[in-house]
């Protein structure tokens, strides 16, 4: 093959033959263009195939729905429960990406066929001992509980705290004790409120949805892998918040201090009921104190997961106040 006349020669000759052979070239990329119709010819590149190969060769492909890892995948959503090995399964992008971020470790990730962009994107982020799995899309859509499937699952393992690990950070905000709360995506709100304002932990009643619930980890935008969360029988645990020091308030939506008179600095704990009833009264008669968000008289009750977040967005106003006071002038 000739090369390209000299950069230096300035000879109208030169630029003859560059024009030429520049000609040449478009003609050599159109009738590739031609013979490949619908292909991107410079996708065929070498170099960009071999950047993909070597990771989606990771992925081993499984067709068929009684593998063990497809079976305790979608025994783990449909139960929204941990696995006997203190599994639970996640699904979405966004989500993923959370976990990776979270530090989260990981059991297995799944790939639908229509997702391997998606693969080609997460795998380097995930540890080489993790298994990968490419599933075909009506396989994938069949084990996911999600009616519009983003291509993209997994088996993480579950960081547990108990009721000791939580109550020892009360200094540092308050604790949310969240009692008989049915709605998953009131529960992920809530989650998703107590990270962003700081809160301690959270503790889960008995009978309270469960935070493995996909609607639940989907609706905390990722802030279940970083909260500290307990599941508790709560009235068996009063006694123990007192001994730590922690002052029991629970809210209501009818009567109570109004919000804005009420002390939430100090060691606290939060108590949020379900959305219809609230808390139990043999609970409420037990706290210190019962606060009320005001409202418009219009609307019977605020929502469980708003009425939660601006309760603690209030309570970490409050704290940032008095840190300001208390500092040197």
């Amino acid at each position: 093959m000739q090369s390209f006349p000299d950069r230096k020669c300035i000879d109208p000759s030169c630029f003859a033959a560059l024009r030429v052979r520049m000609t040449s070239a478009l003609r050599s990329v159109s009738s590739a263009k031609k013979a490949l119709p619908g292909i991107n010819v410079a996708k065929l590149a070498p170099e960009n195939r071999s950047r993909k190969e070597p990771l989606l060769s990771r992925l081993r492909p499984i067709a068929g729905r009684h593998n063990p890892l497809i079976k305790e995948l979608r025994r783990a959503f449909s139960r929204s429960e941990l696995t006997s090995d203190d599994q639970y399964a996640i699904e979405g992008l966004r989500i993923l990406e959370e976990a990776i971020r979270s530090g989260v470790r990981f059991r297995a990730v799944f790939f639908s066929d229509s997702a391997q962009n998606k693969a080609a994107k997460l795998l380097p982020q995930i540890g080489a001992h993790v298994e990968t799995l490419l599933l075909p899309d009506n396989l994938f859509a069949n084990v996911v509980p999600s009616e519009t499937p983003q291509g993209v699952a997994a088996l993480v393992r579950w960081k547990e705290y108990s009721l000791d690990d939580v109550l020892a950070r009360a200094q540092s905000g308050p604790i949310l004790a969240i009692a008989g709360l049915q709605d998953p995506g009131n529960l992920g709100t809530i989650l998703r409120s107590a990270e962003a304002f700081a809160a301690a932990g959270v503790l889960l009643e008995e009978g309270t949805v469960s935070p493995f619930n996909s609607k639940v980890v989907r609706a905390s935008a990722g802030s279940i892998f970083r909260v500290p969360i307990a599941r508790t029988t709560l009235p068996a645990t009063l006694g123990t918040m007192r001994k730590q020091g922690l002052r029991l308030v629970a809210t209501s939506s009818h009567k109570g201090v109004p919000l804005p008179d009420a002390n939430l600095t100090g060691a606290l704990a939060i108590f949020i009921g379900s959305e219809g009833a609230g808390l139990a009264r043999d609970l409420i008669s037990q706290m210190d104190e019962v606060i009320v968000v005001p409202h418009s008289a219009r609307v019977e009750s605020l929502n469980a997961g708003v009425a939660a977040g601006i309760v603690l967005y209030e309570s970490a106003r409050q704290r940032t106040d008095r840190e300001a006071k208390s500092e040197p002038s």
